[in-house]
């Protein structure tokens, strides 16, 4: 049984950069946590292997299209669903309040005017809706905000020492 070699992806282009020769983007669709990696092996939408070896930088947006060396071959990369949890309330404090409390546990979250999108976390949505918040499962991509931190080379791993506790 043989192998085919993995399509290398190494540059990052521009919005203005050209299609490829042949027109065909392939679709690299990723959950929010793989698009903050530049490196390592990922699956197409259509099944080929994909290395992905750019120089370090921000996280992959979606949208953004990667090429081979030759820039022969172009990958666009997509924001895939993952299982998510929208909270909504009427009263928009409410919804600030949830926000902010959820921003000092470093959870990572989408903003909207009427709503926030976060990762599915049962502990989470329980402390949300004895807030009196509304909690909606779904499977959508997700986007979280960058955070003050992007592009600056410094990232989280889920555990820090910065002088306060948390509840």
């Amino acid at each position: 049984m043989s192998h085919a070699a993995a399509i290398q992806l190494v540059e990052r282009l521009s919005d203005q950069a050209p299609l490829p020769q042949a027109g065909t983007v392939l679709q690299l669709p990723l959950a929010a946590d793989q698009r903050t990696s530049l490196r390592g092996h990922r699956r197409s939408a259509c099944g080929l292997d994909l290395l992905l070896q750019l120089p370090r930088g921000a996280a992959l947006r979606p949208g953004e299209r990667l090429a081979t060396a030759d820039g022969q071959i172009q990958v666009q990369v997509e924001a895939a669903a993952e299982p998510v949890m929208q909270v909504r309330s009427a009263d928009p404090l409410a919804l600030l309040q949830a926000a902010y409390h959820l921003g000092n546990r470093h959870v990572a979250m989408e903003l909207h005017a009427d709503r926030l999108v976060l990762l599915q976390d049962s502990v989470l949505a329980d402390l949300l809706r004895q807030r009196g918040l509304a909690v909606e499962l779904a499977e959508l991509p997700f986007q979280p905000e960058a955070g003050a931190y992007e592009g600056l080379g410094h990232h989280h791993h889920g555990h820090h020492d910065h002088g306060h506790s948390h509840p």
